[in-house]
């Protein structure tokens, strides 16, 4: 009884809550506090190494913008100079006289270059940029006699392509290339009967009676297409004769040879549009004796290739705007 009493005599005297300890205030305010710096020290590490990332990225790119790894400094003894069409012969791409002639200048400085293979793989293009590089061709012909240039055809060369082909001392091909396609083409699209069809008027004012000549929501007449046809035929003329410059007494000619036909690459051996079969290799071992390879080919750094991303939008709504309106001639 005693015990007992002395137990609820305790309880009920003490406290419902203990108190808390002096202090513990100040112990939460440090908590968060070295929770905050801890997280703050994490963020700024993560940013760090995202920096350092970012800065990995834009030296890769710079390295390979400026060529570091340029094959021309591998090799500097005896060696074939490589230089590559591959794809449409226009302005602004590789294939481009801008691209291609800077190339064949430094293949033909180079001492130690004996010979030049230009590789192409092209279905044409404007005949504009393959006569600037076929005249360039002969102009450096000329002023290095001694260091033949020779074309290996891959899959194809066809029309602007067999045009630069035609100024190089020899043409080799695979048996299954694609070359020849002499001719020039001017194409476009004419809507005026369907317009009349669906109600709609074309309203177009110019100065010059034939100022809105190919335009393809306006009738043509007889004289625009008779005209059109003699600029064609012209420049299919420069065409015949830059092939029968080139290819002499080689060419084997018939009425189809320039009619616009193309053949495989060893039909286009039997008619005289190439010399033989070959590849890069063979021809740097058969026929120039040196079998090391050095691409000189003017290759885009990563500074063009994202400006033309970032101006492919407008350059393509540009160029489809002119084209509308103005068509050119074209070989392919």
């Amino acid at each position: 009884m005693m015990n007992e009493n002395n137990y609820e005599q305790n309880t009920a005297s003490a406290p419902a809550n203990p108190p808390r300890r002096e202090g513990w205030e100040r112990d939460v305010l440090e908590k968060l506090a070295f929770a905050t710096l801890a997280e703050q020290r994490a963020r700024r590490r993560w940013n760090m190494l995202f920096r350092f990332l970012t800065l990995a990225v834009i030296a890769f790119g710079l390295w390979m913008a400026f060529g570091m790894t340029n094959k021309e400094d591998e090799i500097v003894g005896p060696h074939t100079a490589l230089i590559e069409i591959d794809g449409t012969i226009e302005s602004g791409t590789p294939g481009a006289a801008d691209a291609v002639i800077p190339a064949l200048n430094r293949a033909y400085s180079d001492d130690s270059a004996v010979g030049i293979v230009l590789r192409i793989n092209s279905p044409g293009g404007s005949p504009v940029q393959a006569g600037i590089i076929n005249d360039e061709i002969y102009r450096l012909r000329k002023a290095f006699p001694k260091k033949p240039l020779y074309v290996v055809v891959d899959e194809i060369c066809a029309s602007g392509g067999y045009y630069i082909a035609a100024a190089a001392d020899k043409i080799f091909v695979n048996k299954a290339s694609i070359v020849g396609s002499i001719g020039v083409l001017m194409e476009g699209f004419g809507f005026t009967e369907l317009m009349g069809k669906v109600g709609v008027e074309r309203r177009l004012m110019t100065a010059g009676e034939n100022k809105g000549f190919m335009d393809p929501f306006s009738p043509q007449s007889s004289k625009q297409n008779g005209y059109a046809q003699d600029m064609l035929n012209e420049v299919h003329q420069q065409f015949i004769d830059v092939v029968r410059q080139g290819r002499g007494k080689r060419l084997k000619e018939t009425p189809e040879t320039f009619s616009g036909l193309f053949w495989s690459g060893s039909k286009a051996v039997e008619i005289g549009l190439a010399d033989g079969f070959g590849t890069v290799d063979s021809v740097a071992r058969d026929e120039l004796k040196a079998q090391d390879i050095v691409d000189y080919t003017q290759h885009e750094g990563l500074s063009e290739r994202l400006l033309k991303k970032f101006g492919g939008a407008v350059g393509t709504a540009a160029m489809a705007s002119l084209r509308s309106s103005v068509e050119r001639p074209s070989l392919r």
